[in-house]
């Protein structure tokens, strides 16, 4: 009886989506100020945040195909949820407060930087925000927990991705940027581990129709 290898998409979708979450804060400026929003790299890291979300979205749906289970199409219900509350605020983020930052360094007036802080602190964006995110770790959780129980892929394989998106928000208030650098390493590894785990597996013997 043959085998079948695990959809190659899946497996992509996962390793793009851990490789733009690293090129996130890689290539964001470190700083909040106007500079910093005013720059091309700013739009780049959160474009590639944006990205990633979609493809993570994507990646756990056809996890979902590859374990089979109830609680894996959970995960990927929750994760879509979850980009979907989330995507705006980055939206926002990425475009508006690039329009605002240019604008304010051209006119040399900072303080329409108080608008970036409005939005960034205005109750519905922010509860739109950490609501997405903290479905995002939920996904991920029920995700690695799926990975774990079904005995499909490596039990551990989806464990990092589960780590990495738990500490999604409080890698925001971590006191060196260079943590947050670090903390896109570890979303780029959960992503990488999952996608060679994919391109190993093989279909059991007794799933094959």
């Amino acid at each position: 009886m043959t085998t079948r290898p695990a959809p190659l998409p899946t497996a992509a979708a996962f390793a793009v989506a851990g490789v733009l979450f690293f090129l996130y804060p890689a290539i964001r400026p470190s700083g909040d100020d106007a500079a910093a929003m005013a720059s091309t790299g700013w739009v780049a890291g959160h474009a590639a945040a944006m990205v990633g979300f979609v493809l993570l979205g994507l990646a756990v749906l056809g996890l979902h195909q590859v374990l089979g289970d109830r609680l894996s199409l959970r995960a990927a219900v929750v994760t879509w949820a979850g980009a979907g509350l989330t995507l705006p605020y980055y939206g926002a983020e990425d475009f508006g407060l690039n329009v605002i930052a240019q604008r304010s360094l051209r006119d040399g007036t900072p303080a329409l930087m108080e608008l970036a802080e409005q939005f960034r602190y205005g109750p519905v964006a922010l509860t739109m925000f950490a609501a997405g995110l903290l479905l995002l770790a939920t996904g991920a959780v029920m995700a690695a927990v799926s990975v774990w129980r079904t005995n499909v892929l490596p039990k551990w394989s989806g464990t990092a991705l589960a780590a990495a998106f738990a500490l999604f928000i409080p890698q925001f208030f971590a006191p060196w940027y260079a943590l947050r650098v670090a903390h896109g390493v570890l979303v780029m590894v959960a992503g990488l581990w999952l996608a060679v785990a994919l391109t190993r597996w093989r279909r059991a013997p007794s799933a094959i129709s």
